[in-house]
């Protein structure tokens, strides 16, 4: 019993002495297991092994660590090989939500099996992208079992479907709650599905693919997703070609462009103050508000959509909110990912990324590390990445017999809410 600061060896302790340690050692133990209840009450729970594979798509949402600002799922099992989840946390409140869903894509018994992922970067709070992470695979699954199969028209039609869910949310909000409709989110999703790899972007976020070259033994890095954001070219020119009549659609402010002088990303679910008019009046705050009505809206959620196949060279994706490409290029991130192991890489991305914030501002990475959320946001943005393994062989099979998977990022960390 050294564990409990005496030795039941020691000859020097009597039998009542040796009675009165037990009975202080029992009662700490009980106000130690106390204090874990009453954390675990409150939210701040203390790290708690993996849960994994229950016979519930949603049995396993709660798996993960959280050490302070950071949660994790150092490794895993999806239909298509083996995965890894970080979440990083900035703001004040956690505005990066994401999850992978492993198994049926379908509500019918005969539809079919793969692994979806989603990143959901949200701006102005965190209410939209935790939205998304509640209904979008919902209305993958749905759309997918009336199209009794996965296509491009079934995830744009989620996107669509879910972007007016939440609309009527904002509408349903709307007086009693009028920020609701300046909150929005990046929404960036993958899938895997017979042998083909779906991916979908409304915004900023991030896929890169890592690519073997077996002439010279490298793994390239090969960026899959188009960004929507003001600062490319390409997209202020889309634009201009949407709103042909409108001069101020893109502005440049204090040396950054954005869409209406307010925004950088195109694209994405929810910010209602720039999708409907009805929204671009008070009681929003006037910061939000345009001097003139619009006639359509300004920024949309349809995603860009890229359908390609996995070929055995095809070795793992990295999907990742905009906080951690704004840090590492995508050959570092791929390098990293590819160098190390596989268990923990998506922390070891998270870490790598942290570093190089650090080193930007001259500081030491220890250092920054004890800045708390709010004030960090002031260092990074709140950095969510997925690592996704790419087995051929599993992929190939395209049935799925291990348990369902279900997880949801950054679930524990302080300031996130998941009801």
């Amino acid at each position: 019993m050294t564990a409990l600061g005496f030795s039941i060896r020691d000859p020097t302790i009597s039998l009542l002495d040796l009675s009165r340690l037990m009975l202080s050692a029992f009662i700490k133990v009980c106000l130690i297991s106390e204090s874990c209840l009453a954390s675990l009450k409150i939210g701040n729970r203390p790290e708690q092994a993996p849960v994994e594979g229950e016979d519930s798509e949603r049995g396993a949402e709660s798996c993960g660590r959280v050490d302070g600002l950071l949660w994790y799922k150092d490794t895993g099992n999806h239909v298509g090989g083996e995965f890894s989840m970080a979440v990083i946390q900035a703001n004040n409140l956690l505005e990066d939500h994401s999850q992978l869903e492993s198994g049926p894509l379908s509500s019918l018994e005969s539809g079919p099996q793969g692994t979806f992922v989603g990143i959901y970067d949200g701006h102005g709070g965190p209410e939209a992208a935790r939205f998304v992470n509640k209904r979008l695979f919902d209305n993958i699954k749905k759309f997918t079992s009336e199209n009794h199969g996965m296509s491009a028209d079934v995830i744009t039609k989620a996107f669509l479907e879910t972007e007016e869910e939440f609309l009527t949310l904002v509408r349903n909000q709307w007086q009693i709650k009028p920020q609701i409709a300046s909150v929005g989110s990046c929404c960036l999703v993958g899938v895997i599905c017979s042998g083909l790899l779906y991916v979908a972007n409304a915004g900023d976020s991030r896929v890169v693919l890592g690519r073997l070259d077996d002439d010279v033994k490298e793994v390239n890095a090969v960026q899959l997703s188009y960004e929507h954001n003001a600062s490319i070219e390409s997209v202020r020119e889309e634009l201009h070609s949407l709103h042909p009549d409108d001069p101020q659609i893109v502005v440049l402010k204090h040396k950054v462009w954005r869409v209406k002088g307010i925004i950088q990303i195109s694209r994405s679910i929810g910010d209602a103050y720039l999708k409907n008019t009805e929204f671009n009046r008070e009681p929003l705050l006037p910061k939000f508000r345009l001097p003139e009505p619009f006639h359509k809206p300004i920024l949309k959620a349809e995603p860009t959509i890229l359908v390609q196949k996995l070929y055995p060279e095809d070795q793992f994706l990295i999907f990742a909110s905009d906080g951690l490409w704004e840090h590492l290029s995508n050959q570092e991130a791929v390098d990293i990912v590819h160098n190390c192991p596989r268990n923990g890489v998506a922390r070891k991305l998270v870490k790598a990324a942290l570093r190089e914030a650090a080193k930007k501002r001259e500081m030491r990475y220890s250092d920054l590390k004890k800045i708390d959320r709010g004030v960090r946001r002031h260092f990074h943005d709140d950095i969510t990445v997925i690592v996704l393994f790419l087995d051929s062989y599993l992929i190939s099979r395209g049935s799925w017999h291990g348990p369902l998977m279900s997880i949801k990022g950054g679930t524990g960390i302080c300031g996130v809410v998941t009801t």
